[in-house]
């Protein structure tokens, strides 16, 4: 049971089917501050599309101020088609990819976690599936995504021209290899490193630095180098020969989202994109969302699975509060929510019991209820 002060907490809802999932998670934390003493103190603020149309910003600077002075950060989705036309400096993208930067938010895990309840709702074979628990380590904050330089040129010959940068650091790799290992060990101490060292400078580079780390920092854990595209394939082929996966910008965004889809549903995951420890103080910026996006076109509609925004809300527990018991209690109670047979419209199974988005967090509640005794 938490005691002391309370953790403080910025909540920015977004757009879309944001503001719904977040309304569950507030809904839960009411709960612990209840019936755990888990107290937090929450900020409301703005960010994305929404921010946009009340400021002509996708976040203010004073949102920026406060989300380095809390101890986390709680974030639900932003973007939709509405803001297509917006300046691509100020699409509800890009107050995500500044609370990213801004923040150091280098580290971003993403598990891929196949409860037995929806065994079936993945597209792969359930002994495929079943079972699964692996975590993607993404570095979150260089490589082409921020590389320079980037943009479109003109050509002399009248031809157009269109640059990505890919830019990594050796302290860039460094620190989010330290961190893949770090979670290993805490897990089945089983590491596999992606890159494409076969035909970029940036991936020889990588593989250079991870594999000195593991010679000469953890020599504990079993360590493999594997191309990112072999990794894609391996995925599909035997996910279950995989713990945790450590890999950059580009190819983390895209392995991640291939290993969530094997999980049946985008709403159902969660993630966590963690800074560095200020060495003075022990604290680090963290920011915790569903994979999920904002989904227009069932926003309002009470449609929303916000299962994964609660599990973004255990993984706050988890790593920025170090509370890994009530983090287990939210765990648990999504499972047996799930194995009692309610489903949103997403992971709709034959013979289940569909609800809405505030019957799911009700029945969550009352989960823990059972559990708490």
């Amino acid at each position: 049971m938490a005691t002391g002060s309370n953790k403080s907490v910025l909540v920015l809802p977004g757009d879309g089917i944001g503001p719904e999932v977040m309304g569950e998670v507030l809904r839960v934390a009411e709960w612990f501050a209840d019936r755990r003493a888990v107290r937090l103190d929450v900020t409301e603020d703005l960010v994305g599309g929404c921010c946009y149309d009340a400021h002509g910003v996708a976040v203010q600077d004073k949102t920026m101020l406060k989300a380095t002075q809390v101890d986390a950060v709680l974030f639900g989705a932003v973007g939709g088609p509405k803001w297509d036309a917006a300046p691509r400096e100020q699409r509800p993208e890009a107050g995500l990819l500044r609370l990213r930067k801004d923040l150091d938010l280098f580290a971003n895990l993403r598990p891929a976690i196949v409860l037995d309840a929806l065994v079936d709702a993945s597209t792969l074979k359930a002994e495929v599936v079943r079972g699964l628990d692996l975590l993607i380590l993404r570095e979150l904050t260089a490589g082409v995504y921020f590389g320079t330089p980037r943009g479109r040129a003109d050509l002399p010959d009248g031809t157009r021209r269109v640059i990505d940068t890919q830019s990594y650091t050796e302290e860039e790799i460094v620190r989010v290899v330290r961190v893949g290992f770090e979670l290993a060990r805490k897990r089945k101490n089983r590491l596999h490193s992606a890159e494409k060292s076969n035909v970029m400078e940036t991936g020889v580079f990588w593989r250079e630095i991870a594999g000195r780390i593991a010679r000469d920092e953890f020599p504990d854990v079993e360590f493999h180098h594997i191309l990112a595209d072999n990794c894609a394939m391996q995925l599909v082929r035997n996910p279950k020969q995989f713990d945790v996966i450590v890999t950059d910008n580009l190819f983390g965004d895209i392995l991640s989202d291939e290993a969530a889809m094997m999980t049946g549903s985008l709403g159902m995951l969660p993630s966590a994109s963690l800074g560095p420890v200020d060495p003075k103080t022990g604290k680090r910026n963290a920011l915790y969302e569903p994979v999920h996006g904002s989904a227009p076109d069932i926003a309002g509609q009470g449609k929303a699975n916000p299962l994964a925004m609660l599990l973004s809300f255990a993984m706050m527990l988890r790593y920025s509060f170090d509370l890994p018991e009530d983090a287990n209690l939210v765990d648990r109670a999504a499972q047996d929510v799930l194995n009692d047979g309610f489903r949103t419209g997403d992971i709709m199974q034959p013979g289940m019991t569909p609800i809405s988005t505030a019957e799911m967090g009700t029945k969550l509640i009352a989960a823990l209820d059972r559990l708490n005794g």
